[in-house]
């Protein structure tokens, strides 16, 4: 499948903003409270609500979110996919429930999506974090490691001082991308349930349909209060997946064609160059992928 970029319509200012939610719902009206309040636009928010026994549902309900809803937890991918059916505007936004949308965070990420010029994108805004991760494209600094101590006016004060150059190798939410790619690719891989891997999955599929630009945006920044979800669920062995699939190891994708946390020198990104280590990284990559 190769699809070829189209014109976004200009009336496209818009985000269907996915929302997965695990009893979590003091961290999910944090995050939907941000987008409310530090958004330069009145976008749309739909939240797939998992279980939701701890008050969630009737909070999504009172409040008037769109929403779908499934009895039991079904991790990231099916909880995105059936919440994005809900998507209204021509760009979805996969946001998680433990972020907090810094103000400006939608106006960087449309003024990207101006600049590119059409639909065959991926873009990510910039996460900070209260800890380091070994994450070169996060930004460290603490804020409240959960919601009970937050401290939003400190962040709100000092955020813009940890904006940073765009970087290469747009995965992770918060994730815009255009509604077309999204569908033509099947949105999240149901196979990678319930989400280990799976970003860097719809990241292949969409390199394999003809997508090039992978951007993470230094200027638009959202708080991350990290795995306040994924740290509950038995996590399937995403790599290992991923490998199977493509014949090569999630990491090997990140360096040779994502270019992941490189400074963006420019838009596209290029063809990976066939070096040495290419090419050998290709066949180690092959031969795992027979014996994984």
């Amino acid at each position: 499948m190769d699809l070829k970029p189209q014109p976004l319509p200009s009336s496209s200012r818009l985000f269907s903003i996915v929302v997965p939610s695990w009893n979590n719902l003091a961290y999910l009206k944090t995050c939907v409270e941000s987008v409310r309040r530090n958004s330069a636009a009145p976008h749309q928010v739909v939240v797939h609500v998992n279980d939701g026994s701890d008050g969630t549902l009737a909070w999504v309900r009172s409040e008037g979110l769109p929403h779908t809803w499934s009895a039991s937890n079904v991790g990231v991918c099916h909880a995105v996919n059936e919440s994005a059916a809900l998507a209204r505007q021509d760009l979805v936004l996969y946001l998680n429930d433990d972020m907090y949308c810094c103000p400006d965070w939608d106006t960087a990420l449309l003024q990207r999506v101006e600049a590119i010029g059409h639909d065959a994108f991926m873009l990510s805004g910039t996460m900070i974090e209260p800890v380091p991760s070994g994450n070169h494209c996060v930004a460290v600094s603490d804020f409240g490691r959960d919601v009970e101590t937050f401290r939003p006016s400190e962040l709100l004060r000092s955020f813009r001082s940890l904006a940073r150059p765009d970087w290469y190798g747009a995965t992770w939410p918060p994730t815009l991308v255009a509604r077309r790619w999204w569908r033509a690719v099947g949105g999240f891989s149901p196979e990678f349930s319930p989400g280990m891997g799976g970003d860097n999955d719809l990241s292949m599929k969409l390199w394999a349909a003809g997508c090039r630009v992978f951007l993470g945006v230094g200027s638009s920044l959202s708080y991350h209060f990290m795995s306040k979800s994924t740290g509950r669920v038995a996590r399937n062995d995403g790599r290992r997946q991923f490998l199977r699939k493509w014949g090569v190891t999630s990491s090997f994708f990140d360096r040779y064609y994502l270019r992941r946390g490189r400074p963006a020198t420019g838009t596209a990104l290029a063809e990976p160059e066939r070096t040495v280590a290419f090419r050998w990284g290709r066949r180690v990559g092959g031969l795992r992928a027979r014996l994984a």
